[in-house]
């Protein structure tokens, strides 16, 4: 019985390998016929496997979820490892860590000492709704000329969370700052996953940001600048705007998408005063893709009220604040609007028909916003922001200007054109080649989509296949990110500081078309090397090149950025802050630099004539009075102006009096001298109707201590950087 069983497992055995040997013999028959027919499905099969491997991590969202949260956690104690080592932020002083908070930081984060110190927290309310202290001799409420709603809230959960204990006040902000960073990061990440469909695009948009750190953020050494508060914020409107603006959304998606659109906006406006210019970009975006047909109009009208409820939610709370109502964004909105709805029929007729409506449609809109927008600013008296539109008349070259304040902006490097050294930065890091390359690339395919949308028949059924292939060609969330990149682009080219809306939302847009399987099907059909299994591959591998390359050249850097320790000294700045404390009243008034005086008030609490936050016409006229102590005027004029704000000591800085870091015409002393109608200093030319002064810069000559300035003023203190004078109490003096 055994010996059968074994002779019929031997046949079984037999039979079983004759049949694999004939099976083997077929496919190598079969694949040696495939070979000669497609010498590329051994390439294929491969191909496919990858993308097996592949498809099995893109599958689990929870991975990727993760991996963003990471990546925003590592942002936000890279930057924090940065300022702590920059700076040895632990181990200095109170005095040195106030001091850090540099010009209108140390102002803004006056604001939460302030708050914290109060007895109570309706004391300390009090306290900045009637404040005498940031402008001398003048009562303002600080919650309408600020954005400080951040300082309120945080020191009251300061207050509430009892972690006094635990932790130290300025650790409270700068980790509530530093928190926000990974929101940032995170929600950038989000935005490049949803454009291209998979989390490694997200992953390399936020790779991006953190190498390309210098010209992405400067968080670390401005913590409590406005635009750190807010730009957190802003990036999760702009992810919540892109899951909204994409089609076929369920109602439910769509609800809690629109919801965060409006959170966020209005936490974006609370924060920085600077909201509306932002908002007028991305209704400037959102405006052209209506007219070009390339999303449906409600969800554009649904934005455009979201911008106008958000800005006025915020005006109420700011107490009635007549920057906001008479903004450029809201007269804009209003006109588009308006406009629309008067030409219902912009959208239909022949291709030249609708192109001669639209270049109407856009005179009309942008004579009435301007039209709408002069009209508020006259009926309310509005001047606080005339000094921006002084600047950018100026700037783009429609008439020169001697104006104080436009001149100040334009001597500023962060204010003019955009650096040749940050391109190179960029192309370093391979994200300037990669964004150029996908730019011109979808450029072309928005260009093309808008000249269908406009061609399109007024049939109802052969516009809607129109627009859905459109669609197919370009989504409205992709075509939206498109326009807000290009839109910002020319923003950072013309002017540096906004270098930080561009650069970082290049980061996102660049990653989700390197990694978006509908541009890699269209640039590989149009040099003949489609197939499913290649753009596959193709998505996946160019990032995981770049990912390569980059851990290899930056990776090293960063440890050695990381080791890189560091110390605050500034020993002159301390000593005067000390001697402030300890000589003189506190009731005493300083006058002095924008930017010294912040720090004044920040450490140690006195009142200040004037300060950085620069929207307020009376604050700048304030501030260019002030600042004869720099120019050409006699000792008597210098000191009944400083009297009418009831100034007691005066500070000087050898920085300002002898500047070298500006070029001739742009240094402060020129600025005045200019704005005087005096000659400025040294050698070059000056305009014809400039007049010799006949006194001596007020600054030099005092430290000489020569009648009749020892009339006017004492030194009291003096460094080798500040000089410190007292103004003597005169009788006969008339102010």
């Amino acid at each position: 019985m055994t010996l059968r069983k074994r002779n019929r497992q031997f046949e079984t055995s037999a039979v079983a390998s004759q049949c694999s040997l004939e099976r083997n013999d077929k496919l190598t028959v079969v694949h040696a016929a495939t070979h000669e027919n497609n010498n590329t499905s051994s390439w294929e099969l491969a191909a496919t496997r990858i993308w097996s491997f592949l498809r099995t991590i893109e599958i689990i969202p929870l991975l990727g979820l993760s991996v963003g949260v990471i990546l925003g956690c590592f942002h936000s104690w890279y930057v924090q490892s940065l300022h702590e080592n920059f700076l040895w932020f632990s181990n200095i002083q109170v005095v040195e860590q106030e001091i850090s908070f540099r010009t209108e930081c140390g102002l803004y984060y006056s604001y939460y000492k302030q708050m914290l110190q109060a007895p109570t927290i309706t004391q300390g309310l009090k306290e900045l709704l009637y404040d005498n202290k940031t402008e001398s001799r003048r009562t303002i409420n600080l919650l309408k000329r600020m954005n400080i709603y951040q300082e309120v809230v945080l020191s009251i959960l300061y207050k509430m969370l009892f972690i006094e204990r635990y932790l130290e006040p300025v650790y409270f902000y700068l980790y509530t700052v530093f928190g926000l960073q990974a929101v940032y990061v995170t929600s950038m990440y989000i935005t490049s996953w949803l454009l291209s469909g998979t989390w490694m695009s997200g992953a390399l948009a936020a790779i991006w940001y953190i190498l390309n750190r210098v010209d992405t953020t400067r968080v670390e050494f401005t913590i409590p600048l406005r635009e750190n508060w807010s730009l957190p914020f802003f990036a999760l409107q702009i992810m919540a705007l892109t899951y909204y603006l994409k089609p076929q959304l369920k109602p439910t998606q769509q609800w809690w998408s629109f919801t965060l659109i409006i959170i966020s906006t209005f936490l974006f406006c609370i924060t920085w005063q600077f909201n509306q210019f932002i908002l007028l970009i991305q209704a400037l975006a959102l405006f052209s893709m209506d007219c070009l047909d390339m999303v449906p109009a409600s969800k554009v009208t649904s934005l455009y009220l979201v911008h106008i409820a958000s800005l006025l939610l915020v005006w109420i709370l700011q107490f009635n604040n007549s920057m906001l109502l008479g903004s450029l964004v809201l007269s804009f909105i209003l006109a588009a609007l308006i406009v629309r709805h008067l030409q219902r029929n912009l959208k239909s007729g022949s291709f030249f028909a609708r192109v001669l409506k639209l270049l109407l449609h856009l005179i009309v809109v942008f004579s009435l916003a301007i039209l709408t927008n002069n009209a508020t600013k006259k009926i309310l008296g509005l001047e606080s922001d005339e000094h921006i539109f002084k600047f950018l008349k100026a700037k783009f070259g429609f008439g020169a200007t001697r104006d104080f304040d436009a001149k100040l902006y334009l001597c500023e490097e962060a204010f003019g054109l955009l650096p040749s050294d940050t391109f190179q930065r960029l192309l370093n890091t391979l994200i300037l080649p990669s964004y150029i390359l996908i730019l011109v690339i979808t450029a072309v395919i928005a260009i093309i989509v808008a000249i269908r949308n406009l061609s399109c028949s007024s049939a109802v059924i052969q516009s809607t296949s129109t627009k859905e292939q459109n669609m197919t060609m370009l989504r409205p969330d992709m075509a939206y990110n498109l326009l807000h990149n290009v839109l910002f682009g020319l923003l950072a080219l013309s002017t540096m500081r906004m270098k930080y809306l561009w650069t970082s939302h290049m980061c996102v847009f660049a990653s989700a078309a390197i990694c978006s399987s509908h541009l890699w099907s269209l640039s590989l059909k149009a040099i003949r090397l489609h197939s499913p299994q290649l753009v596959r591959v193709m998505r996946f591998a160019v990032p995981i090149l770049i990912f390569i390359y980059l851990y290899h050249e930056f990776w090293p850097k960063i440890m050695i950025e990381l080791s890189d320790l560091r110390e605050f000294y500034d020993p002159d700045t301390v000593e005067l802050m000390n001697w402030i404390k300890s000589k003189t009243s506190k009731n005493a008034v300083f006058a002095g630099s924008m930017q010294l005086l912040a720090g004044v008030k920040l450490c140690t609490g006195r009142s200040i004539t004037n300060h950085p936050h620069y929207e307020d016409k009376k604050l700048r006229e304030r501030t260019k009075q002030i600042y004869q102590m720099y120019s050409k005027r006699s000792p008597e004029e210098v000191y009944n102006i400083l009297r009418i704000y009831g100034t007691d000591y005066i500070l000087l800085e050898d920085s300002i009096c002898y500047e070298r870091r500006h070029n001739r015409g742009c240094r402060l002393r020129d600025l005045l001298d200019v704005a005087n109608g005096h000659v400025m200093d040294g050698p070059g030319a000056n305009d014809p109707d400039l007049k010799l002064s006949p006194y001596p810069r007020f600054c030099d000559e005092i430290k000489y201590s020569k009648p009749p300035y020892t009339l006017y003023f004492s030194r009291v203190f003096k460094n080798k950087t500040f000089h410190v004078y007292k103004l003597k109490k005169k009788k006969n003096v008339h102010y």
